[in-house]
């Protein structure tokens, strides 16, 4: 999940500039996806959680092991884990990106808060491009324990990075 995990907070990071919706409104009159989904952060995000990913298949592939434990693999081959790295860090902004077009839709202001989607959209985006991309790996990786796992941690991880990012000056909201 590194890739999916390290794409959100690096397109925070370094995003800005022209938003993807163009500043075009929807047929309900508020914006599209709004001023916080950027091409650059878009870009940058994915580019820096395909990167953490890219580290990641090559310390996999010469056996790296953390406190005993393997790095896990992303696939059989490079090819194959480079396109579930790929699938991890677009997924997890594509995510991101639909749940930001439902919550305008709700009327929800720029950085409002929705508890648990918030922290939750862009695993769901990643896992659902990841099985489009891979599905006998994300099937055999990701079993009932590690999802659920994953679930739980993620909104404990997303807050307590949210939190750095508002102390540090890269976000506008601690959520």
């Amino acid at each position: 999940m590194i890739p999916a995990y390290l794409s959100n907070p690096f397109a925070a990071v370094f995003g800005g500039g022209k938003p993807i919706d163009g500043g075009r409104t929807y047929k309900d009159g508020r914006r599209i996806l709004g001023d916080g989904k950027t091409y650059r952060g878009l870009f940058s995000g994915i580019f820096c959680g395909f990167l953490a990913g890219c580290v990641q298949i090559w310390l996999s592939f010469r056996g790296f092991k953390i406190m005993g434990i393997e790095v896990p693999t992303f696939g059989p081959d490079y090819a194959g884990s480079l396109i579930v790295v790929f699938a991890l860090a677009s997924g997890a902004l594509f995510g991101d990106m639909f749940k930001s077009f439902f919550k305008r839709r709700m009327g929800f202001k720029r950085g409002a808060s929705l508890p648990l989607v918030d922290q939750l959209d862009f695993v769901v985006g990643a896992w659902v491009f990841t099985y489009l991309a891979a599905p006998e790996w994300f099937v055999s990786s990701f079993t009932r324990g590690i999802m659920l796992t994953i679930l739980i941690i993620t909104p404990l991880l997303h807050l307590t990075t949210n939190i750095v990012g508002y102390f540090i000056g890269v976000k506008k909201e601690p959520w």
